[in-house]
């Protein structure tokens, strides 16, 4: 069985089992998380979710992500910048699709 859920503005398809990466300021290892828009489920539609549906899941990982870098660069002005920034990120392991 898989389903189609909704976090941190994104969408992902899941089944039991998969690893998901999402934006996690505030979780800790272990933590036990829980989807409650779960946008389609197996062969049902939601509209826009599911009534019912719910899918769990166990914080593996968290932390920061890759470094992200930016560059600015201006044309005969010898202008040139260089940023990064590195982005909080949490890996989600699926343990239960319910509804």
């Amino acid at each position: 069985m898989y389903a189609v859920i909704e976090a941190s503005g994104h969408q992902f398809k899941v089944s039991q089992g998969d690893v998901i990466e999402i934006d996690g300021k505030d979780k800790k290892i272990g933590d036990a998380v829980a989807f409650d828009r779960v946008l389609i489920l197996g062969d049902k539609l939601g509209t826009p979710t599911v009534a019912g549906a719910k899918v769990t899941g166990e914080v593996v990982f968290a932390g920061k992500g890759p470094k992200i870098y930016v560059q600015k660069y201006r044309a005969r002005k010898q202008f040139r910048r260089r940023t990064g920034y590195r982005a909080s990120l949490c890996k989600i392991k699926i343990t239960g699709i319910t509804g």
